[in-house]
């Protein structure tokens, strides 16, 4: 449910004195990605002057540990098994949210504010009724699939039909120029014109960086070669200078609100979709290992590393600067947050949201409600199972069931060819693989109990020693995956039904076209 709500905002005189939002989504960045979460190699100015002027949250948590389900989090404010999303296939449509769901584009569009998605969407692509130009937002400019090459990018502009004028979609070929400058250039072109226009904003800018394919302009990477002297191999050198990039382009963005004389009255929120990619950077032989706090695991796990990531919030006059918080809050905080900042209310008819507002909390008021609610993440390949790979978190304790192999498990020879074919192909049109495996009879091992407060590494299991915090964390854990779950199944029958719906009476695009000799 919205929790926390605060009063709609009186009236303001002119549209721009209304308050505006901008959410940042970056990809794949880890806690330990940035010069103020203690990174003693990265130059990030700008995220830390950002952090200076207002909160720093040290416990700030991803919906989920991998792309599509933790965007879907934020979009909707709604545990993501809820929406649909739970995997990242999108052949398979596991990353779709389902069309009853309402974003955060179509609360903000409701309440007359232009809305923009920036960036990469992967939140339902082979399907234009799942693009962003269909899900709230008068405009989006990016790319649809799971990844995208950041120098042979195919850039998708769309316009939503409105005002009696159809929708348009257009291509953009690559000119030169990185995709991760286009893009932060194309998110501040929509704050100027929204300025310009003296309407107020919601924008999500949803970087590409720092996922691979690991691009980034030579000179960048031969600083951190330098830099790292031989600590870190030659995918972290490219890391780096993709982080620094993406820093100076939301430099660049921010100062286009501070042109406007909008950031007094701009909320501006900063996090990333999962933790940091240790273990695999697609260029071979090369992990991409470096630093990421105290913190163990990956993306895709549900151990802190892979779902603890940067938090940083400012709104100056509002929000305190130079803020330290270490509550625990989750990625479904942000839409009920940016609610009640600019005081609207959820579009009549929307789903309840599972997220709380924070603002009391990020003004400095106390964590009311907030320390000891329960946060639960579970994440498997295609179909969600209970006790694997899953968590709870409340308070000091974090009970976790570690991964069952079998449910882990993608099928790459299955599943990539499409995703490969849109690193450099723009969004096309084509019916769901509807096939899932149901993992029945798959057995768990029995919970890890850690406590954070003293053990935020997850090093030392005390199960053994608290038998009554297991039972207690399990009961409320299986209580929350059963509902959840439900709602999962049911939407996504929706989405299936209504994918075969659309192509009854077309006929769709033949592999051979798409993928002539299985390549992209």
């Amino acid at each position: 449910m919205l929790a926390g709500a605060v009063e709609p905002l009186p009236a303001a005189e002119t549209a721009t004195a209304r308050p505006n939002v901008i959410l940042i989504v970056a990809d794949d960045l880890g806690w330990g990605d940035l010069g103020c979460y203690g990174n003693p190699d990265l130059d990030t100015p700008v995220l830390d002057r950002l952090a200076r002027t207002g909160v720093r949250l040290t416990a700030c948590y991803s919906p989920s540990p991998l792309c599509s389900p933790a965007r879907a989090g934020f979009l909707t404010g709604r545990w993501n098994h809820r929406t649909g999303a739970v995997d990242v296939s999108s052949n398979r449509g596991v990353d779709r949210i389902e069309l009853s769901e309402r974003t955060i584009g179509d609360h903000f569009r409701a309440a007359g504010y232009a809305t923009a998605y920036v960036g990469k969407w992967h939140s339902g692509l082979y399907l234009d009724d799942y693009l962003p130009d269909r899900r709230g937002f008068d405009r989006f400019v990016g790319f649809a699939n799971g990844a995208h090459d950041f120098e042979r990018w195919q850039l998708e502009r769309r316009k939503a039909a409105a005002d009696g004028q159809p929708e348009t979609c257009r291509v953009e070929p690559h000119d030169g120029r990185h995709l991760s400058d286009v893009l932060a250039d194309e998110a501040a072109a929509f704050v100027r014109e929204s300025a310009a226009a003296d309407r107020p904003y919601a924008v999500v800018f949803a970087p590409a960086a720092i996922h691979p394919p690991l691009q980034a302009p030579q000179p960048l990477i031969d600083k951190y070669v330098t830099r790292l002297a031989g600590r870190g191999d030659q995918a972290v050198a490219i890391t780096y200078a993709m982080i620094e990039q993406m820093d100076a382009g939301i430099g660049r963005l921010l100062a286009t609100v501070d042109e406007a004389g909008l950031r007094e009255r701009t909320l501006v929120i900063f996090t990333s979709d999962n933790g940091a990619n240790l273990v695999w950077s697609g260029l071979k032989g090369q992990t991409g290992q470096r630093f990421h706090g105290p913190f163990r695991g990956n993306k895709g796990d549900v151990l802190e590393q892979g779902i603890r990531v940067p938090g940083i919030v400012a709104w100056p006059g509002h929000i305190p600067a130079e803020t330290v918080i270490d509550t625990p809050v989750h990625g479904c905080d942000w839409l009920p947050t940016a609610l009640a900042a600019c005081g609207i209310r959820a579009v009549d008819g929307s789903k309840p949201l599972d997220g709380m507002n924070l603002l009391p909390l990020l003004a400095g008021g106390p964590a009311s409600g907030l320390a000891d609610r329960p946060l639960c993440f579970q994440k498997t390949r295609y179909t969600p199972v209970a006790h694997s790979n899953a968590a709870i978190r409340q308070g000091r304790w974090k009970l976790v069931w570690p991964p069952i192999p079998e449910t882990m498990r993608k099928d790459v020879a299955r599943d990539n060819l499409s995703y490969e074919r849109g690193l450099t192909h723009a969004h096309w049109e084509m019916p769901l693989d509807p096939e899932l495996p149901d993992y029945a009879g798959a057995v768990s091992d029995r919970p890890q109990l850690y406590d954070l407060d003293a053990d935020p590494g997850e090093a030392r299991d005390v199960a053994m020693d608290h038998p009554d915090i297991v039972a207690r964390l399990t009961a409320a854990y299986d209580t929350w995956f059963s509902e959840v779950e439900a709602e999962w199944r049911a939407a996504r029958e929706r989405i299936v039904d209504h994918d075969e719906a659309s192509w009854r009476h077309r006929t769709p695009p033949g592999p051979q076209k798409l993928f002539p000799d299985g390549k992209r």
